[in-house]
């Protein structure tokens, strides 16, 4: 019997392009008519969300890798260049499709529904209106914007910030050479307006059509030639050399601290472009061109999450899933009696998950429990689990698990890491090259 060549590349699919596949999937239910309207909305966003966190982690390691000379090969035989260049066709193909989604599918269905999303020249006069006075009010005294020449640098675009570019040119000076400008638009203000209703529908204009309409007063004395809005994704990898640091706490909290410094990795930015902000932009970040994701309607589609939220019409959405409430017991006595006598399985999300915060708010609150030992992979700002080992750390010993490299949670969980030490937690901080997904408490032995 022949044994199986386990390097042979044929037995192997490649990791990074099954993850495109996977996104791919989630587009499928935002092109599937059988669901809820506003909920293939959200799933359209959901993918954009996903792409985002795809080009900031695994795209920005193979710019790194092939940037300082690496050509690993991967199990399925391919370089780090190969892979790239593979990852980006189908990337480019997978934003057409989510953008003939949005364009063909989404919005014509939307509209037989009353929900519009407008530009500034369709709005009414009482839209128009209402749409003034939040600039005027809400936008306007949080813009800078900034004119690119010799003595203005461009200005550092943050990692995933909806900016708009401006080709302007002095109106005294009409011979003049096109300058640069940008403005970037803040993220303190949502970026879809709704709008008041008219005759039931719900109506929405894009913040920077709003922005755009009203550049003339940004750039006093200047000729706005072309605009048009940009989003510039950045490499936000954590690089650590935990081996070589003092902490691990410390090494994820100064690259948490760069991420919004990372090289620039890809360039979203209108079809319609005018050609010389394109150029400017792809000379200004020095991207490739195959890293420029040309798109037929609103830059970065997760602001559809926003028409989600907004449209009350739960018609068009999934009814409120409510979980099933599982009782082990209203007390201490109670619940630790039926945990010793039985298992209980839980089965989260169709199984609320007040049981298991119940369990450790009676273990931090029971004298007879002598320790607890949790581990934390995502926590939320105001975490009833984070609070209740914070509340039994005065009263026993506390040992918990922080796992630090949770992506793109790192921030949050560094501060619950020194709220726990502060508290007299015995803190550890993973294990270094893995992720630690698990979690436990230890009760003393009841007699």
């Amino acid at each position: 019997m022949s044994r199986i060549a386990l390097d042979d590349h044929r037995f192997y699919l490649n990791r990074h392009l099954q993850w495109l596949a996977f996104n791919q999937r989630v587009l499928e239910e935002a092109r599937d008519p059988g669901n809820p309207l506003l909920e293939r909305v959200k799933f359209l966003a959901i993918t954009a969300n996903n792409l985002d966190e795809f080009v900031e982690i695994r795209v920005s390691s193979f710019l790194q890798k092939i940037e300082h000379g690496g050509q690993s090969i991967s199990p399925d035989g391919l370089t780090s260049s190969e892979e790239l260049g593979r990852l980006s066709a189908s990337m480019h193909q997978f934003v057409r499709e989510q953008y003939e989604c949005w364009n063909d599918e989404l919005l014509p269905a939307l509209g037989k529904h009353q929900i519009r999303v407008l530009t500034v020249d369709q709005l009414s006069s009482k839209a128009a209106k209402f749409a003034k006075t939040f600039y005027d009010r809400r936008v306007y005294p949080m813009l800078t914007p900034v004119t690119v020449d010799p003595s203005h640098p461009f200005p550092h675009v943050l990692n995933k910030a909806l900016c708009i570019g401006f080709l302007l040119r002095r109106r005294r000076q009409g011979n003049e050479k096109p300058v640069f400008g940008v403005v970037t638009l803040p993220r303190a203000v949502p970026r879809l307006l709704r709008l008041p209703a008219v005759n039931g529908g719900n109506h929405f204009v894009f913040l920077r059509d709003i922005v755009a309409d009203n550049a003339d007063k940004l750039y006093r004395g200047y000729e706005i030639l072309a605009s048009t809005p940009f989003r510039v994704t950045r490499n936000s990898n954590l690089y650590l050399e935990e081996e070589e640091t003092r902490t691990l706490l410390e090494a994820v909290d100064l690259q948490v601290a760069q991420r919004r410094k990372g090289n620039a990795v890809r360039l979203e930015i209108e079809s319609g472009a005018h050609p010389d902000i394109v150029s400017h932009l792809v000379s200004t970040f020095e991207l490739d061109e195959s890293l420029v994701f040309r798109v037929d309607g609103p830059v970065n589609l997760q602001r559809l999450f926003n028409l989600y939220d907004e449209t009350p019409r739960p018609d068009l959405k999934y009814p409120k899933f409510v979980p099933r409430q599982v009782n082990i017991g209203h007390d201490a006595d109670s619940m630790f009696e039926v945990l010793c006598r039985q298992d209980v399985l839980l089965h989260h999300p169709y199984d609320s998950y007040d049981p298991v915060v119940h369990f450790l708010q009676t273990a931090a609150r029971d004298q007879r429990v002598l320790s607890i030992k949790q581990t934390l992979y995502r926590t939320s700002s105001d975490s009833p689990v984070a609070q209740a080992l914070l509340e039994a750390a005065g009263k026993k010993e506390v040992t918990v698990v922080v796992e630090l490299k949770a992506s793109f949670d790192e921030a949050s969980n560094i501060r619950w890491a020194r709220s726990f030490e502060d508290a007299g937690v015995q803190v550890f901080h993973g294990v270094v090259g893995l992720k630690t997904h698990a979690s436990g408490a230890d009760r003393e032995a009841r007699p």
